[in-house]
């Protein structure tokens, strides 16, 4: 017998080879992601683009115009709205950043309960519970605001690469079903290239229904900040909700984006911006704990409690990508384990090409 055995060596080689492509996958973490983001970004405007494509006037059925079509309206529709609130919103702004030093000054020192002794009339005593709870968290405050330095840092980093999202969008959205056909033909065989159509095409309309929850949890988002900032009477209330259902997209830092520019601007126009953080927080409550896993799970089909389970599991894992990408990643297996059970018992429908087309172009 030769040494090292050939069946040895393959072994060997084959744990070379993942170990390679596991690790090739974690330095090229951050770009994955970006395409990632891209691809759930195409999904987003897609219906849009479907939408000019049956109904345009000059290049109908035609795919490429349409995407052009819809980012020149994205284009026109940021100009218009920056045109109009821009110059509120950039003073505001400003007196926050001129402020919120003073304001976390306040909060680490407990000059704070002075002022709002000032300006709500709580007694003597009520300033000194609030004093005295300041001083017991004085470390936990300070370590907030280390942790609000760190999240602006992320944010801006962030933001720098959601400038290069919408470009790759745009390869997806024109030639997504040629991109899927080449990935299918390159890592499958002739024999179980349809039934892999099919998954892909199952795995297509779960993706479509999940960015059907993304916009369904925005939209509630929307009306809620709406409501709240007219009820308490802040300024600008149609541009801070709509900016805030839009964040909702962004896991974490989103919501945290939108709570700290509605209640600075609370702060720095010396508005009810108390009670504004008070139905903020117990908003934020009800949507990750209550409405997140019933639409999600309504819409893809998961339990509530394996939603809240998901959840849960990705931000130990992965932070706040892991939140993002935790509930469509528990759908992706459903689908999938699904599909194979479907095979495995000779149960499933008809999976030729021609159907899988049919199917897809139907979705």
């Amino acid at each position: 017998m030769a040494f090292p055995e050939r069946r040895t060596v393959d072994v060997l080689l084959t744990i070379l080879l993942v170990a390679g492509v596991c690790a090739t996958i974690y330095c090229a973490r951050r770009i994955i992601l970006i395409f990632v983001f891209a691809v759930l970004f195409a999904y987003l405007i897609n219906p849009v683009v479907k939408f000019l494509q049956r109904h345009s006037l000059f290049f109908r059925t035609l795919r490429s115009p349409a995407v052009v079509e819809v980012y020149l309206g994205f284009v026109i529709l940021i100009a218009v709205v920056g045109y109009r609130f821009a110059p509120g919103v950039i003073q505001n702004t400003v007196k926050a950043v001129d402020e919120v030093p003073a304001l976390l000054d306040g909060l680490s020192t407990g000059d704070i309960a002075t002022q709002l002794r000032g300006k709500y009339g709580w007694s003597e005593k009520q300033e000194f519970r609030l004093r005295a709870f300041l001083a017991r968290h004085k470390e936990d405050i300070q370590g907030l605001v280390r942790r609000t330095d760190r999240y602006l840092s992320n944010t801006a980093e962030l933001l720098g690469s959601v400038f290069l999202i919408p470009v790759l969008a745009i390869f997806f959205l024109r030639d997504g079903d040629h991109i899927a056909d080449i990935l299918i033909r390159l890592f499958f065989s002739p024999e179980r290239r349809p039934k892999s159509r099919a998954l892909a095409n199952e795995l297509h309309v779960m993706l479509t229904e999940y960015i059907k929850a993304q916009v369904s949890l925005c939209s509630l988002s929307l009306l809620f900040y709406l409501a709240a900032l007219i009820l308490l009477r802040f300024p600008h209330a149609l541009a801070l909700s709509v900016a805030g259902g839009l964040l909702e997209f962004v896991p974490v830092l989103g919501w945290i984006t939108t709570f700290a520019a509605i209640v600075g601007l609370g702060v720095v126009n010396h508005l009810h911006w108390i009670w504004m953080a008070a139905l903020l927080g117990l908003w934020r409550v009800i949507q990750d704990y209550f409405v997140t896993p019933r639409i999600m799970g309504s819409h893809l089909k998961l339990h509530p409690l394996a939603t809240v389970f998901a959840l849960l599991v990705g931000a130990k894992i992965g932070g706040i990508i892991g939140i993002y990408l935790a509930i469509p990643f528990m759908a992706s297996l459903r689908v999938i384990c699904y599909a194979r059970g479907k095979q495995q018992n000779g149960r499933g429908s008809d999976h030729s090409p021609e159907a899988t087309l049919n199917q897809t172009a139907t979705a």
